[in-house]
């Protein structure tokens, strides 16, 4: 399972014209899930984006979690992050899990997430969205479990 984690100021996710998810100072988490992921790597990966030190404390370290400021949490599913990007043109998809267990997983995800962290909004799994943001920093992470 794979979370690009993004530091935000504002961020947000529109569908046909919809907006269907919005955050203030927080993540914009794009969250690629990967053929063999199960529950525990989902559980895994949110711990870690949620204690993640990724904000700045009162000298400018990058010393504090997003639980820590009590920022928004954005997630967003993105199945091309697991492409198979390491020969040829065109990426291959074969490493990303079948929609069905990718939205599966997805909405676990989801769950856990808003259980553990208030000020949660997400994407829509399998639609064409539009991703606004405003990057801090910029500050961009690759965590992978």
């Amino acid at each position: 399972m794979i979370g690009l984690l993004q530091r935000v100021t504002q961020a947000n996710v529109v569908v046909n014209g919809d907006v269907v998810g919005e955050i203030g100072h927080g993540l914009l988490v794009l969250l690629g899930i990967e053929r063999g992921d199960d529950e525990a790597k989902a559980d895994r990966l949110l711990q870690r984006l949620l204690g993640y030190r990724v904000f700045e404390d009162h000298v400018g370290k990058m010393n504090l979690s997003l639980q820590q400021i009590e920022g928004e949490l954005l997630i967003v599913p993105q199945f091309t992050l697991p492409a198979d990007t390491r020969k040829g043109t065109r990426p291959s998809f074969t490493p990303a899990a079948a929609p069905d267990e990718g939205e599966r997983l997805y909405n676990y995800f989801i769950q856990q997430a808003q259980h553990h962290h208030s000020g949660v909004a997400t994407g829509q799994f399998g639609a064409n969205m539009q991703v606004s943001l405003t990057n801090s920093g910029p500050v961009t992470f690759w965590l992978q479990t």
